[in-house]
Parts: structure tokens; sequence; C-alpha cells
């Protein structure tokens, strides 16, 4: 009878620091996260040890990355990954206090600054799908469901959120980070108590921007301060806007867009209407104004800038992979602001080191899109490799992660759709689902993209009227009464509160009492569109 159960021995040998260091390590993500490295940021931030014990500084600052991947787990539990592979080398395991000890030991700081090092732009200029033309394109946006224990420290720092409902369970940790788009790769974050406004967070990220990049915001970072900041880095924008701003018409433009100035930038703005049709017979309709210091319409046709727009939406994928994927969705551990901080410094470096591993892995295989590398392979991965303590040194060929990763490369993204809704609203009485939402994702059969003309055959509304009056003499300073008789009004009455409004958005300056002269850099004639003739007649009637 033939062997049914035959049997195997395999060897494998495995290299790590050595005495009280060998606990120090990642597995193979610690490629990315060297000794070297995290020897330096402990340098740096005063944080390496004075005697050497059972856990050396830098071993607590692998333990404390571990413990990001192992969200669920227990400290002691956690230790023992980090111990599994070394094969009985520790004489002895420390307990959870002295686990508790190190972690309030080193503190913040090297955890921030660890973070700080490794964030940026991981892709090569020729990886698919992380420019356009000449920019990299990068993203703001804030998340705010991550949640930190109800404990007395933590809602000092933190508070609750208030509602007509009640109280929140937890408090809320607000972050903002600036993504790379093509990789979703981190170049930046910042987080704090959820109250704080969103631009307030992503200003302090504004001196990671410079001129290779393309910035994509949502509207929530339209206004007009944050556009002048943002300009000023040297990037280019390509922002959404409020449905309700109007900006003023500085020049049309032969596609239907159209020049004009907020606080100081010049901006071309895109109106255009998308409807998209679904394999389920759903018609979707979305109106987005666009605002871009991309003026040339040339060179970036409008059309084509509505669409790269779209590519704003992977920074929500990059929050969905650390809140629910590394995060599990789980409330922190920490049970103090202090810890709270550091582990959430944790957790963004581990991500960032994970995201670095992916793009590392697909820039291997030339041609292939960053989107088609699984946030979830490498994660998995990476925790087996740490309980093996394998590839904990560098050496000469690709490691596991980067195997895994293109043997379970993800299929090219198909165009689908999928309504957003709360799945856990705070009232019982919340709105029935629409049709898209009960019909849920289908795939997308046909985009149609039609960008609307700025305006007919003359000038639309009081500010852009006045605007083509005052250009017909724009040294002259003008009564609000003659600006008035010269847009077609019988009263400057109610025409003065907007003229106020207009100086104070830098379209109009006031000379005098009653008196408005055009602002010089509003002086450029409109060649695509001159003055009506009716206007011209109007103002020079006594």
């Amino acid at each position: 009878m033939p062997i049914q159960c035959p049997t195997v021995t395999l060897a494998s040998s495995v290299t790590v620091a050595d005495g009280v260091f060998a606990p120090g390590h990642l597995g193979e993500l610690t490629r990315q996260l060297p000794f070297e490295l995290v020897d330096d940021v402990l340098k740096r931030t005063g944080s390496t040890q004075q005697r050497l014990r059972l856990l050396p500084s830098r071993v607590g600052v692998y333990f404390i990355l571990a413990l990001a991947l192992f969200p669920q787990l227990g400290y002691v539990r956690v230790w023992d990954k980090l111990a599994a592979g070394l094969r009985g080398l520790l004489p002895r395991r420390p307990s959870e206090k002295a686990l508790r000890e190190v972690r309030r030991r080193l503190g913040v700081a090297p955890l921030r600054l660890l973070f700080e090092t490794l964030a940026g732009p991981v892709a090569q200029p020729v990886t698919p799908g992380v420019r356009y033309r000449y920019w990299r394109t990068v993203a703001f946006d804030g998340c705010s469901s991550t949640k930190a224990p109800a404990r007395p420290r933590v809602c000092a720092w933190l508070g609750k959120h208030r509602h007509r409902y009640g109280t929140d369970g937890y408090p809320m940790l607000k972050i903002m980070v600036l993504c790379e788009t093509g990789t979703r790769a981190l170049l930046g974050a910042v987080f704090g108590p959820t109250p704080e406004k969103e631009t307030g967070y992503a200003e302090q990220l504004l001196p990671l921007l410079d001129d290779t990049m393309l910035l994509l915001n949502d509207r929530g970072f339209d206004s007009d301060g944050f556009l002048a900041k943002a300009a000023a880095t040297g990037a280019q924008l390509l922002v959404r806007l409020k449905g309700t701003r109007t900006p003023a018409r500085w020049a049309l433009l032969p596609d239907g867009s159209f020049l004009t100035r907020i606080n100081g930038t010049r901006l071309r703005i895109i109106d255009a209407h998308i409807t998209v049709t679904t394999a389920k017979g759903l018609r979707l309709e979305g109106h987005y104004r666009l605002a871009t210091t991309l003026t040339d319409h040339r060179r970036h046709p409008a059309a084509e800038l509505v669409e790269l727009y779209h590519e704003r939406w992977e920074i929500e994928s990059a929050f969905y992979s650390l809140r629910h994927t590394l995060q599990r969705g789980l409330v922190l551990r920490s049970q103090d602001a202090t810890g709270v901080q550091q582990e959430l410094w944790a957790h963004l470096t581990v991500y960032q080191a994970l995201r670095r591993a992916m793009a590392e892995a697909v820039e291997t295989l030339p041609g292939t899109d960053p989107d088609r590398a699984s946030f979830t392979v490498a994660l998995e991965t990476a925790k087996d490799q740490l309980i093996a303590a394998a590839d904990v040194l560098p050496d000469t060929g690709p490691g596991r992660i980067t195997s895994a990763l293109l043997h379970n490369l993800l299929p090219p993204r198909r165009a689908r759709v999928n309504p957003r809704r709360v799945k856990c609203p705070i009232s019982r009485y919340a709105a029935p689902p629409d049709q898209a939402q009960v019909l849920g994702a289908s795939r997308i059969t046909s985009i149609n993209v039609t960008v609307h003309p700025a305006a007919g055959p003359g000038p639309d509304g009081r500010r852009d009227r006045t605007l083509q009056l005052l250009r017909t003499d724009p040294l002259r300073t003008w009564r609000a009464r003659e600006i008035a008789r010269g847009i077609g009004l019988d009263d400057a009455q109610g025409l003065r509160a907007e003229l106020g409004r207009w100086v104070r958005e830098g379209i109009l300056r006031r000379t005098g009492r009653g008196l408005y002269a055009l602002e010089p850099e509003w002086t450029t004639p409109d060649l695509h569109q001159p003055l009506p003739q009716t206007l011209l007649t109007a103002a020079a009637r006594p």
C-alpha cells in the first residue's frame, strides 16, 4: 500500500539583531524602517535609553509599531508575535507593566519624527496614474471617525461632540492628511479635536506643497483665504467650488470657461454638468463648478480637467485603508492624551511603510498602476513576516510582500457607481433611501460631460454688468448713481450695499464718499465679449 501521508522537513534561518535588541523588528517592513533610521530618530529626540536593560528604546519603538499591526491584541500577545520567530533566543518575557512603561518613557516625539521622516511621495515620475502632465496629483481631506476611549484625560483634550439627540459615546479625532492620489501615500498629517475647522488643519500642511504638484480639493477648501495661501506655495490648483459661489467674469474663453480673480489669485472657472447612466437603468446627474490655476484652455481642455478631478476621490480609499483595514474600526487602546497621540502616529507610520512597500512592488512590473496593489494583501503578508521574523535585514532580491502583491494583483478598475448613504443615522426617523441607494452598486455604461458656457450674449448679473461698464473708462472715478444708471437701474440705493461688497472682494476700490473706481488688476478688457451698445448708451445719458 503506497504511503498516503508523506512528510517533509523544512529548515530556515532567521537573522535579527543580537541580544536584547532581537525583538526590535517588524519582519519585512523593517526594510522600510531600518535599525539605523530608528536609532537616529531616538538620538535626535533624546529618547535613547540611559542604561541597557531588557527593553531598549529601539525595541520599544518597534513594539509600538507592532501594536498598530495588531490593534485587537493586548500588550503581551503582541510581544509574543515579535518573539515568535526568535526560537527561544530571549531569556524571559517582559511583564505588561514593563511594556506600558516603555511607551511612557518614549513619549510622542520619536513616533512623530519617524512618520515625518517616512512621509512623502513614493512613486517614480513614470509610474502610471500618479501625474497629470508635469504635476504630481495630491489632495487634502479630513476624517472624523477615529474613536478614542472615553476617559477623563482624553475627554479633557478632545471633548465629545454634542448634537440635538445627545452626546457621542466616544471622543472623536479629526485626522487631516495631504495624500498622493496615485499611490494613496501620505505627504503629511495632523490631527486633533473635531470642532476645529478642516481648513485650519490643512493650512498646517501647506508648506509641503511645491511647484511640482497639482492640488485637487473638495468644496470644503474653497475659501478665498485658503485658495490664496495654496496658490502662493507654487502648486497648481483644481478645486471644486460651492454651487452658491458666483465669481466675477474677467474674460470669457472659447471653451465656455471664464477667467476670474479670487482674493488676487487668477483662476479659470469651469461649469460642467455630468450625466451617468448605469446598467440598471439608473440616470444620475450632477453639477461641478471647478476653479483652476491652469488657465490655458488649449493645453488643458475643460473636459479633461473635469475627468481629472475624479482622481481626488482616491483619498477616500486611503482613509478606508487606514481606519477600517489597519485599525479595524476599533477604539484606540490608549487611556490618556499622550498615549493617543503616540498610538496614532504609529498607525500613520505603519500605513506609510506599507504604501512604500506597495509602490516598490508594482514598480518592479513596469506599466502597472498602483491602484491594482491590494492593501489587505500587503498588510496580512507583513503580519506573517513579523511573526516569522523573516527578511528583517534587506537582501538583493524582492521580499515576500512584493511576491504576494504581484501574484494577487487586483483587476483593472471598472467604471461603476455606488451611491453614498449613512448606514447608522443618529435619528431613528432618517429619510428613506432614494432609488440610487436601493439599487446599490452598478456598472456605468456611459458618462456624458457638458461644459456650460459662462454666459449668453451679454453680461449676466449686476456685478458683471458693472465690471463691463467700468472697463469702458478704467481710469475714471464713478459715482454710485452713474453706475446704477449705466447698468439699467433707476435707483442707486439698492446698489450701494453690493458696491461695498465688491470693494471687499477686491474688484472695486472706494476713492471717496460715494465714489468708486476699478481695481487695476480688473482693467484688462474682455476681448471675447464686448460691452453691449445698450449699456454704453445708458451710461452716456445725462
